[in-house]
């Protein structure tokens, strides 16, 4: 079953359910999903690997809005945003952590032959290409500066 197909169904069930939260979240991810199928080329049909593009691009927006919100004490808001953020992340892989990440950069930067951190601008692009989708960007700048100082 696609990450497509899945949406539809989880939809579905969050109908039947009557949970608000999920539907809400689903919907939004359905409705992005149509986007994307929608687009010249795409005749329909959005592959997983796209999905899991899209769902991580929302998870961010969730994730940056939850800030300001939390930020500028909206409480309201900041619930509404992480109650679809909970949602989108169920179909997003696990994301990893901090030691992970580095155990991965460090074989990264090895392979790159990157020894300051005036070779940030080479790495990164490499990293993020390792670690696409199983890690956050703002993580892997991060622990990639710390690692090349």
């Amino acid at each position: 079953m696609t990450l497509q197909e899945q949406i539809n169904a989880d939809v579905i069930s969050a109908m039947k359910a009557k949970e608000e939260v999920a539907l809400r979240a689903l919907r939004g991810l359905k409705s992005a999903l149509l986007l994307a199928g929608s687009e010249p080329g795409a005749n329909g049909v959005v592959s997983d690997e796209s999905a899991l593009k899209i769902f991580q691009k929302l998870a961010k927006q969730r994730k940056e809005s939850l800030e300001i919100f939390v930020q500028n004490n909206r409480e309201d808001l900041a619930k509404v945003e992480q109650e679809e953020l909970t949602v989108i992340e169920r179909y997003l892989p696990k994301q990893m952590d901090e030691a992970e990440v580095k155990s991965i950069l460090q074989g990264v930067i090895s392979e790159a032959g990157a020894s300051s951190a005036a070779d940030f601008g080479k790495v990164m692009p490499l990293a993020m290409k390792a670690l696409a989708g199983k890690a956050d960007g703002k993580i892997i700048s991060a622990v990639l500066k710390q690692l090349l100082s």
